[in-house]
């Protein structure tokens, strides 16, 4: 499975961005799909995962402020980021998991998009 993402660049502190992540090659049953985050000197983080049926898990930080949304024929995630504040430049990795034929889902994971918020 590839992961190509779209969306990242500049934008001034409480501007928004829209990101995209589309998914090819040998899917099967798709688990879930979202969005991490890694800011420099920090670990990767969660921002938000969806479901193909709309689960969603998302970071505390982000609740209110970002949407995460699914087209499920076109194995598409997106995330509108509203607010973007500072501390939230990072590079934005896609994720994707899949069954294979194995107990656990396989994870996926894009090559990231950077997103600079300028205060």
């Amino acid at each position: 499975v590839q992961l190509q993402a779209s969306g990242g660049g500049v934008v001034q502190a409480g501007g928004s961005l829209r990101l995209s992540c589309v998914a090819s090659g040998r899917i099967f049953r798709i688990n879930a799909m979202g969005w991490y985050r890694q800011a420099p000197g920090k670990q990767r983080e969660l921002v938000a995962t969806i479901t193909p049926s709309a689960s969603i898990d998302c970071a505390d930080s982000v609740k209110g402020r970002f949407t995460i949304s699914i087209d499920n024929a076109k194995n598409t995630v997106f995330l509108q980021m509203n607010g973007l504040k500072p501390e939230e430049t990072a590079v934005y990795y896609c994720y994707a998991e899949q069954y294979e034929g194995r107990e656990f889902p396989k994870s996926y994971w894009g090559q990231g998009t950077q997103v600079t918020v300028s205060s």
